[in-house]
Formats: C-alpha cells, sequence, structure tokens
C-alpha cells in the first residue's frame, strides 16, 4: 500500500480505503483543482491493488462531485472554474427561464473577532480573528441577493476589499485560484423572514418584503468548514431551485 495514512478503519472494504487514500492526496493538494489525476493503471500500480478497487474508488469520488470523468480524457479533479460547476452552490433562477447572468458588488471586507455562534460553526474559538465580508448580488441591474460571509483569516490572509472586486467570476472559483480552498459541499437552513429596514435598502424592496433566508456553512477536504454565509434572496422574479435524488 501506499505510505498515505489511512481514514477509514483497516477493516473497511479495499476500495474505501483506496478512496481514503486518493482523498488525503486531493487534500494535500497533490492534484489541484482542474488537473487530472494519475490513471486508474497508475494508481493501481501504486496501491498495488486491482484496477477494478481503483475504479470503484474514483466511481464514489465523482458521484460526490469530487472527481470528474471525461470520456477519452482521463479523471480530472472537479473545479468551480468550469462552466458547468461555477454555479453548483447557487440554487436561485429566474422565473423567465433566462441564463443567469449575475453582477457582484463587494461592500465591506474587514477583519473582526469571530462571536461564539460563528466560532462553533467554524471550528474555532470565540475572539478568533475572521473575516467578514458584505456583498450584493445583482440581475439585470436589480439587487436580489444580500450576503454576509465569513472566513477564517488565517486560511484567506491578504484578502482585501479591492482583491474582491477585481475578481469576476464565481466566489468558490476565487477561493479555488487564489486560495487553495476547494469547496466540496454545503450545509443550507432556510426559511422565510420579512425585509427590515437594511435589507430593504440593500435590495431595493419595500420594508417588510418578503425574502428567503439561507444560512450555509461550506466544507472544503476532510469536511473541514471553512465559510458561513448568510444570503437574503428576493424571489419575486427568482425561485429557489433544488434537484433532489
Amino acid at each position: 500500500m501506499s505510505e498515505v495514512s489511512l481514514s477509514v478503519p483497516a477493516f473497511s472494504p479495499l476500495y474505501q480505503q483506496i478512496k481514503a487514500m486518493i482523498l488525503t492526496s486531493l487534500q494535500a493538494s497533490e492534484w489541484l483543482p482542474g488537473a487530472a489525476i494519475p490513471s486508474e493503471i497508475e494508481l493501481a500500480a501504486r496501491y498495488a491493488v486491482s484496477q477494478g478497487t481503483v475504479r470503484k474508488a474514483i466511481d464514489e469520488l465523482a458521484a460526490e462531485n469530487l472527481l470528474v470523468r471525461r470520456q477519452g480524457k482521463g479523471t480530472f479533479v472537479a473545479t468551480h472554474q468550469e462552466d458547468v460547476w461555477q454555479f453548483r452552490f447557487l440554487r436561485l433562477a429566474p422565473d423567465s427561464g433566462e441564463k443567469f447572468h449575475h453582477t457582484n458588488q463587494f461592500l465591506v471586507c474587514e477583519r473582526v473577532k469571530a462571536n461564539a455562534y460563528i466560532a462553533n460553526l467554524l471550528k474555532l474559538k470565540a475572539g478568533d480573528s475572521i473575516i467578514h465580508i458584505d456583498r450584493i448580488q445583482s440581475f439585470d441591474g436589480k439587487p436580489i441577493v444580500f450576503e454576509e460571509i465569513w472566513l477564517p483569516s488565517s486560511r484567506f490572509k491578504g484578502l482585501s476589499l479591492e482583491t474582491l472586486n477585481e475578481w469576476h467570476g464565481p466566489m468558490y472559483a476565487f477561493y479555488e485560484s487564489k486560495h487553495a480552498t476547494h469547496m466540496v459541499r454545503a450545509e443550507e437552513k432556510i426559511k422565510a423572514i420579512a425585509a427590515d429596514e437594511s435589507l430593504a435598502a440593500h435590495l431595493q424592496l419595500s420594508l417588510g418584503a418578503p425574502l428567503l433566508s439561507a444560512e450555509r456553512v461550506a466544507f472544503t477536504y476532510g469536511n473541514k468548514p471553512v465559510e458561513i454565509r448568510h444570503a437574503r434572496y428576493d424571489t419575486s422574479k427568482q425561485h429557489y431551485e433544488n434537484k433532489l435524488n
């Protein structure tokens, strides 16, 4: 076997052990987002197992959207840079069916101390340094999303309001390319709320207008929480879309 330590019990099925080894390599940035991983034959030789065992491990990682198979080209690390992946975590879609082209405006990017709630979600200590970001997303010139974002300062060193506003792609692609942080999954809590004065001003709505509130915790490899995002959506002409399997 490889020298990589396993994160699953030794009595787990062999393909699960290989899957854990591949995940360890992903977490260590041995293969970066968008890059090809070694072939099944190469990985089978590396781990001293059958090609079928490697294939089963890769199948699971592909089903979990961590790897992407491309017919005739190989297997690649999933990336938010690709068009098909850019909006994987953005569930808002126009009622009209138009393609969603939104613009970003970052209002705030500041270092603050984590309160107990945010610290707990990010697995930090209360008072630890975090980055707080405010962002408005607009569609056809109309603000439709106001977001508050919290990130651990230690992982996102050098992040500033200037660098955010210079970026014109998806936020998660920014994390990948600038801070070597790949978001692999997220958990959300969703509920209906009414716009207070601040939200009404940000989203150009009347006081008390109905909004959809979504609080998200996003995780990178190793099940590490690295972003808290509280979004308020104006769904008067948009809807929150989710596909359940």
